[in-house]
């Protein structure tokens, strides 16, 4: 999968790249008629067989297209295993008329990506909505669809990047752990094999063997092209009708798949041993086809299981202190899937007494049967999470690939649809029929007389389920809105409360009444903060653990039926509150933060787990090459005392630290530190204002000091500090992927005279696709599957930093600094040129107009605003100092800053 980030802008409209006849002057052929429409999305094909999907939405300026292709592992023969996914790597390649196709994202300030999963790959795009990059985005889909050149040349330098991935996915015990148990859950289907494929496949694959491939599944009759949010329908249709309609019809038939593996009999066990790490459990399930009612049965079944607080596992390990955490997972799939169930657990916890345990807990469901609260609960959170897909235009054109994957894009409703009708008799007899012990995969196997047998796997008549489906009434369309900061200052309305807290308020309508707020409170000084900093952090995480009469569960249970995602995190001499939610619900969700903030419990149970989950991330963290890297980088030069906030604690400090936390420490820390006196709430998307007010008005206009006493706040200062060179490499055996980090700092702010050149400079040296490190470290040698440089600006003082980072084999080292030098050295030489400048201005500015597009970056840069005392006007002088900025300037900043001989830079891998 292609993860990295795409941004920048386009000079000039490219032609369609789908080679054909001359332009022909007869009439352009008609525009073909829908299908089938539920529920706002309305299907169309084309005579070739292509499905197009169009979901309009004025929501936001923002456009998303999103091309699926039916195949994925599960249609790769023996020795091609991987074979699609390293299609979806060579696709952005390019075809003979448009070879660097990530530079061009990058040119169109693109968030583009592309994704392989067992019966699917997709590629797809978000950019700022206009014709431009719509018609060049559609014209390249159709280019790539049967032009792209899945060359040798290509693959070999593809081919490390590829294994730095396979790398990567080494590193983690999860991960790892998860392939190895699907390669035991199955005999014959290819689910059993990893998607990455075999390491010896995708290293010996045979060009002309991976070209059919291709030829044989990128094809018009075996994709689906969706276009979701703000674009011209009838433009948009006649576009695709021009660049894809001309591709013909393929002669060649796809083949069905037909394997099926037996009902499991017997329980199955795999053991991993690895270096590093913390120990974990998983028991996986056969259960039917993703279309299947009793696959959504069973995915509540999961979580009814596997969810925290409420879930079997987590109150039987967790709270039995057996485990530090539970989890679970359900893969719906074209063709008989799996289900996971699991713990984590922390150093020095038995690994032996948590997996009986968890496993006696599944087993119980047979004697002690779901109960309708738990079914209703994970009813809730499941219905949650899909409403907030499909109300975002942003992802649900993305979201509908896996149920294209499945047999139909209705099946995408349908799911919905069979998760409330579930009765509870259902989801028990689910329960009953599948989470057997013969049909486990877990730990060991053991031999028995009388096996057990789930019921035999079955495919399901997915036409026949979806026949004449309609849905419902589709959602009613949001405002279109331009995110322009003069747009953004114009719709912002700014007050203070009587305690201290500055508010700031930003209503516009939205898809589903959607909206994003953000509350941060500040305390204390540098003095009074003094040993406090995990004391903090534990604080902040018990806040909807217990509190204002609530328990931990009720808490959890009340946010869910406010249709609410809260959260709340300390950092330094800040709480911030992270909100999401709908309109009717956003007063409300607003009262019990407040209750929750005034009237916490910090119940002692759960300090205990949060202590031993905190444990847990520490010994994950220990063998981490990026982990260990960023912590050698933050301590070295750090001239503040152990206890200071600005210092950075080893991971044995960490854990000295956690040991010495209790709750009278967490609720004396409460009633010295927490009020509204300094702080700003933000809220940006679809509410009633006045509500909001008078809610926040009874939460936090009364809260003027904490209930110890009045403690102003005092900002600590975060001064610039001059730091030696210096080079640490750290061994971190049987990581497979290693990591590269360097840092820097410059005396400077985003106030700064260089800062608009600066930030040109970056992006132009490692900030986006087009970049010189990505073009010569990805593209040219292929060392690295990610590699970057970034600036941390300090928003207040002259304090920043400016990193290059970059993932690798740990063979390849020294290759990989050898690039990053060389090419810094010949940007402070030769500097950049004028088309490089031109195209990245252009990228740089569509980023930042596409960064203000999303609702949550609004929200908390409206806060930030508050804090800093500025307007959206700010952001609109850096736009325009950005377009004014000159060449001549650009390269001066990069040769100013950007001074290797002053970084230290920092490897960590398995060297």
């Amino acid at each position: 999968m292609i993860r990295a980030w795409f941004a920048a802008a386009a000079l000039v409209l490219s032609a369609p790249l789908v080679q054909g006849a001359p332009p022909s002057k007869t009439a352009p052929p008609p525009l073909p008629s829908p299908v089938t429409s539920v529920e706002g999305i309305t299907e169309y094909r084309l005579p070739n067989g292509l499905q197009v999907l169009l979901v309009p939405d004025e929501s936001k300026p923002t456009t998303t297209v999103n091309v699926t292709y039916r195949v994925g592992s599960r249609h790769e023969s023996y020795g091609e295993t991987g074979m699609a996914h390293l299609l979806e790597h060579l696709l952005f390649k390019g075809t003979p008329t448009t070879r660097n196709v990530m530079a061009e994202f990058s040119r169109r300030g693109m968030r583009a990506n592309g994704t392989t999963w067992f019966d699917r790959t997709n590629y797809f795009a978000s950019f700022s909505a206009n014709d431009e990059n719509l018609r060049w985005y559609l014209s390249w889909q159709a280019d790539a669809m049967v032009n792209s050149l899945i060359a040798r040349s290509d693959l070999d330098t593809e081919m490390t990047v590829v294994r730095n991935e396979m790398e990567m996915g080494e590193n983690s015990p999860g991960g790892v752990l998860l392939q190895k148990t699907m390669a035991v859950m199955y005999d014959w289907h290819a689910y059993g094999k990893d998607t990455i494929g075999a390491r010896a496949d995708v290293e010996n694959v045979d060009i002309p063997r991976l070209q059919a491939f291709y030829r044989r599944y990128y094809q018009p009759d075996n994709a689906t092209l969706i276009v979701s949010g703000r674009f011209d329908l009838k433009k948009t249709l006649a576009w695709v009708v021009q660049d894809f309609g001309k591709i013909p019809r393929p002669k060649r038939v796809i083949e069905p798949t037909y394997t099926l593996d037996p009902a499991q009999d017997g329980e199955r066990s795999v053991t991993l041993r690895r270096s590093g790490g913390a120990p974990l459990v998983f028991a996986g399930y056969h259960v039917p086809p993703g279309a299947a009612a009793d696959f959504a049965a069973a995915s509540l079944v999961a979580g009814i299981l596997g969810d925290a607080p409420a879930g079997r596992l987590h109150k039987r390990l967790v709270e039995g202190k057996l485990a530090s955490s539970s989890f679970s997972a359900a893969f719906g799939l074209a063709e008989p899937g799996v289900i996971f169930l699991g713990v984590g657990l922390a150093p020095g916890q038995d690994v032996d007494a948590a997996r009986s345990t968890m496993l006696a807990t599944i087993d119980a469901l047979a004697t002690e049967p779901i109960t309708a609260e738990e079914l209703e609960r994970a009813r809730t959170q499941w219905l949650n999470a899909w409403e907030q897909g499909f109300t975002d235009p942003q992802a649900v054109g993305v979201e509908l690939s896996d149920a294209i994957a499945r047999g139909d894009w209705r099946l995408f409703f349908v799911d919905r649809d069979q998760i409330q009708k579930l009765t509870l008799d259902e989801v028990n007899r689910v329960a009953r029929q599948y989470l057997l012990r013969d049909n486990r995969t877990v730990g060991t196997y053991l031999p028995t007389e009388q096996p057990q047998r789930a019921p035999a796997p079955a495919r399901v008549d997915v036409a026949a389920l979806v026949k004449d489906y309609r849905g419902r009434a589709q959602l009613a369309q949001a405002e279109a809105f331009e995110a322009t900061p003069a747009n953004l200052d114009r719709r912002s309305q700014v007050s203070t409360l009587e305690s201290g807290l500055k508010i700031g308020l930003l209503p516009k309508s939205t898809r589903g009444g959607a909206v994003q707020a953000r509350l941060r409170l500040h305390f204390g000084d540098g003095d009074s903060l003094k040993g406090q900093e995990t004391v903090a952090a534990f604080a902040a995480s018990l806040l909807d653990k217990g509190g204002a009469g609530l328990t931990r569960q009720q808490i959890a249970d009340r946010f869910d039926a406010l249709r609410a995602q809260v959260g709340f995190r300390a950092n330094g001499q800040d709480l911030d509150v992270f909100v999401t939610t709908v309109r009717e619900h956003l007063p409300a969700t607003l009262a019990l933060i407040g209750r929750l903030l005034r009237e916490p419990a910090f119940p002692a149970d759960a300090l205990d787990e949060q202590k031993r989950q905190w444990l847990t991330a520490i010994e994950n963290q220990r063998q981490e090459p990026e982990a260990l890297v960023a912590k050698e980088l933050q301590r070295h030069g750090n001239p503040y005392p152990r206890g200071d906030l600005r210092y950075a604690p080893s991971f044995d400090e960490i854990i000295e630290d956690v040991a010495a936390v209790d709750t009278a420490k967490i609720a004396a820390f409460h009633r010295r530190f927490y009020s509204a006196a300094a702080g700003e709430f933000s809220a940006v998307g679809d509410f009633d204002a006045d509500a909001v007010k008078r809610a926040l008005v009874v939460a936090f206009a009364d809260w003027r000091a904490p209930a110890g006493g009045a403690l102003p706040y005092v900002r600590l200062p975060q001064p610039l500090v001059e730091v030696a060179p210096a080079a640490f490499k750290l061994k971190t055996p049987d990581k497979q992927n290693a990591n590269l980090r360097t840092a820097l700092a410059l005396p400077l702010s985003d106030r700064d005279a260089d800062y608009p050149a600066l930030l040109v400079a970056n992006y132009l040296f490692g900030g986006g696709t087009s970049s010189r490190l990505w073009t010569r470290v990805r593209e040219t040698e292929g060392l690295s599957y990610d590699v970057r440089s970034t600036i941390d600006w300090n928003r207040l003082e002259p304090n920043s930093t400016w990193s290059v980072s970059a993932i690798f084999a740990p063979q390849n080292r020294g290759k990989v600094e050898a690039a990053v030098m060389a090419e810094l050295e010949r940007a402070r030489r030769d500097g950049f040129t004028q088309a490089e400048l031109d195209a990245g201005r252009k990228g740089l500015l569509n980023v930042l107009q596409l960064q203000r597009a999303q609702d949550g970056a609004v929200a908390g840069q409206l806060a930030q605003n508050l804090y800093l005392g500025r307007s959206f006007a700010f952001a609109q002088q850096v736009d325009e100092k950005i377009g004014a900025v000159t060449l001549e300037q650009v390269n001066a900043a990069l040769r100013k800053y950007f001074d290797p001989s002053r970084w230290s830079i920092a490897w960590g891998g398995d060297f």
